[in-house]
């Protein structure tokens, strides 16, 4: 890569592209796909609301291609009584990792975090994800055995 890659908030115009980057990463962890609207409806999350919770970054090419992006937003620890920054998703698209992207998104997000006046940012990946938890794991970042549950209760608005 030459140039100067970019980390930035994301804006309307780059919706359709971490939309579509969404898609690949549910595809890489084996999940479901994402709405089809989703575009839409981080739109309505990030743009539409008076206070807005979530939060997207995107890293960008030098050309200006967005390769990636990252996803957050603040969340309860009962136990430390304070909020924290829960990282929910990063991605970066085939044939630009390992390039010095995924840390300038980790960066982004923890100054993030400290612009919002939280002491801690949290995230999990798929065990399986080996290469996730080696870049983790060099970035410094502690990680928790603990399994992920869900458990549908219906959509609102729906």
């Amino acid at each position: 890569m030459t140039g100067t890659p970019l980390v930035r908030h994301a804006d309307r115009a780059a919706l359709p592209r971490v939309a579509e980057l969404a898609a690949q990463h549910a595809d890489y962890e084996r999940a479901a796909p994402p709405v089809e609207d989703l575009a839409a409806r981080l739109a309505g999350l990030l743009f539409d609301t008076p206070a807005p919770r979530l939060r997207c970054l995107v890293a960008e090419a030098p050309d200006g291609e967005v390769v990636g992006y990252a996803t957050c937003a603040s969340g309860l620890s009962t136990w430390d009584g304070r909020e924290y920054l829960h990282m929910d998703c990063l991605f970066l698209a085939p044939g630009h990792r390992g390039l010095g992207l995924g840390p300038l998104l980790v960066d982004a997000v923890v100054a993030e975090a400290r612009r919002l006046g939280l002491a801690q940012v949290q995230w999990q990946t798929p065990a399986r994800n080996e290469r996730a938890v080696r870049f983790y794991d060099r970035l410094g970042a502690r990680a928790q055995q603990k399994l992920r549950y869900s458990f549908p209760v219906g959509e609102a608005g729906t």
